[in-house]
Order: C-alpha cells, then structure tokens, then sequence
C-alpha cells in the first residue's frame, strides 16, 4: 500500500475531490494538522509522496507560524528523493521557497473563478495537457511566486502570470484551487477568517457573486480536477529519481 503524507494549515482546506481519488487507487493517508500541532516533525521516510495543501499564513511569516521551516525543509528532502510532490496554493508557494524562488504579495487578490491558461510547455505537459485554451478555475490567494530556477511554467491568468510550475519529474505546484466541490466553496465563503479577508477587502470581492457562479463552473472544475490529479498519481508508479535543487 502506497502511503502519502498531507501538510494541512487549516480546517477548511482540505484534500477535497483528490481525497477519494487517492483511497480509490489504494493510498493510506496521513494528515499532518500544522494548526493543531506547530512542533511536530514528521518522518518522510515512510512515505511515498507528499502533499501540501493551502492556508491563509505566507511563506515569510515564520515568527509566527514556526511550521513553515519545518515544511520547507521536508519538501526539498521529499523533491530531492523524487517523491511524488504537489503543492497547493500556499502549498505551490511553499514548494517554490523551498526551490529557492521568491514568494510575495501580488498586486491583487483572485478569490473566485478566474480564467486560468496553460502555456505552451503545459500543453506538453502529462497533468496539463487535459486544459483547453482557457479554464476557469477557483482561486483564493493574495501572495505570488516566482518560477524557481529550472522549473517549467505551465499556466497563467490575466491577473496573475505564475499559476502552476513542474521542477524536475516530480513535484507540481498550483497556485489555484483543482480540489473544490460545491460544498466546499460554499464552506471557505463562511470560514471566519476568509469572511474577514473579503470585509477587508470592502467590496473589491463580491461573496455572493462566487457563491451564485459556482454551480456553473464546478461541473468542468471537477472533470479537470479528476484528470490532472489521476496523472499525478501516476507518478507514483515510477522509481523514485533523485533530483538535484536550484543551488542558492
């Protein structure tokens, strides 16, 4: 049996549709609750791959939020053996430090559906050569990244050019949301902090808009969901392929 190992910062965000994806090809998964246990360490060793899901902290508040090292430091070991990596939102921007890329505030935040295109190397690319031209995607993200040195930049939005990177064979980084279901949209527009982020934002986000245009999108959102995430599983059935990091 295969084993993966999840980073997860938040309640609400979650593995969402990958979750049965995952159990249905025989994975046993383990959840590590950084909100819950900050110290904790986990051991790479015993697992396969790994996924690190979003949350609304960013990759320089560390003071604060002393996991982020932690995090860090396990995706370059885990990227380094050539374990299967997939980094969401927060995620993509963690493994994007980890590679030695920037991570920083955008210019704007995309909460909701946006358009979301491949670029020509993801159009060659196994997970995004399931994309047509344009997709519209949910999103939920305020900082960006940058393409880590030797990295592939696979998709970009009118709003924000860095939306998904491949290093090496083996670890994915996607600054959108391929996970949500209906029920889940609906969950992170009424998680506290997501509603004080869109007060924030006074009126800039229309909640209400997100939540009517989603029973439109969620069907492709889904499909493509379940396309790119089953080629990811794919890479599990390969040897694991040591991989060398960007030199800093």
């Amino acid at each position: 049996m295969r084993r993966l190992l999840v980073f997860q910062h938040v309640p609400h965000e979650i593995l969402g549709t990958l979750d049965p994806l995952l159990r249905d090809h025989g994975f046993r998964i383990r959840y590590v609750n950084f909100g819950r246990h900050p110290d904790a360490v986990p051991d790479l060793d015993r697992y396969h791959g790994l996924i690190v899901l979003g949350g609304p902290m960013n990759c320089d508040q560390v003071e604060r939020h002393r996991h982020l090292a932690t995090e860090v430091a396990a995706i370059q070991a885990a990227v380094r053996d050539g374990k299967p990596v997939l980094g969401i939102c927060l995620g993509s921007q963690l493994l994007a430090r980890a590679l030695g890329a920037p991570v920083s505030r955008h210019h704007v935040k995309e909460i909701g559906w946006y358009d979301v295109a491949p670029t020509d190397e993801g159009r060659r690319d196994p997970l995004f050569r399931h994309f047509g031209a344009s997709e519209r995607i949910f999103q939920w993200h305020g900082d960006t990244f940058a393409i880590p040195h030797g990295a592939v930049h696979l998709a970009t939005s009118g709003a924000c050019a860095h939306q998904a990177f491949r290093f090496g064979h083996n670890a994915y980084g996607l600054q959108f949301h391929l996970e949500v279901d209906e029920p889940m949209v609906h969950r992170w527009l009424e998680a506290p902090i997501n509603r004080r982020e869109l007060e924030e934002l006074q009126g800039v986000i229309d909640p209400e808009a997100i939540a009517r245009e989603t029973p439109a999108y969620i069907p492709r959102s889904r499909e493509l969901g379940d396309a790119v995430f089953s080629e990811f599983i794919r890479l599990f059935q390969g040897r694991h392929r040591r991989v060398v990091l960007p030199s800093r």
